[in-house]
């Protein structure tokens, strides 16, 4: 199938409302799948810091009131949003805090960032790829463990003022 008659038949999937078209010509077989949206479209996943528990709730004999939680209001817990800047990895790929094995890591919690600074680097492919900061202030926290995994739009550092 040449080139001309793959590119009208991509066109007719994207601008139709077919999902999918198979064809065969002879020996060659072609098939077009058209997703609604690609894996990187997606939202990225929410933050929520470590520490936040839940607690049980408190059950007593039935009629019984709960000394503790009487005349007091329900506590709701409530997803805590962060106080700084997310910085979110920009590729799937492997983190990492240091240029090498045996090296200091780039930063640490505490450390002060500029804009345009290196902060960790994100191993993609077999090619090391530095992650800038994209905001300056204080590295507030470290959301990523070394040499773990993380997707696209994975938090990897929580940066204040």
């Amino acid at each position: 199938m040449d080139l001309r008659k793959l590119k009208t038949l991509i066109d007719l999937v994207s601008e139709s409302g077919i999902s999918e078209l198979e064809v065969t010509e002879g020996e060659g077989k072609v098939r077009i799948v058209k997703n609604a949206a690609p894996v990187y479209m997606q939202a990225p996943p929410q933050y929520m810091p470590q520490g936040q528990v839940q607690a049980a709730p408190q059950f007593g004999a039935p009629g019984e009131a709960n000394a503790a939680g009487a005349g007091a209001p329900a506590a709701t817990p409530a997803a805590v949003a962060p106080q700084g800047h997310i910085v979110t990895s920009p590729m799937v790929g492997s983190f990492y805090r240091a240029p090498s094995p045996g090296a200091d890591p780039f930063v640490q919690v505490g450390d002060t960032v500029k804009e345009g600074q290196t902060i960790c680097i994100i191993e993609a492919m077999k090619l090391l790829n530095e992650i800038e900061a994209d905001k300056s202030g204080v590295v507030k926290e470290i959301l990523v463990d070394n040499g773990q995994a993380v997707e696209y739009g994975q938090p990897l550092f929580l940066i204040g003022d």
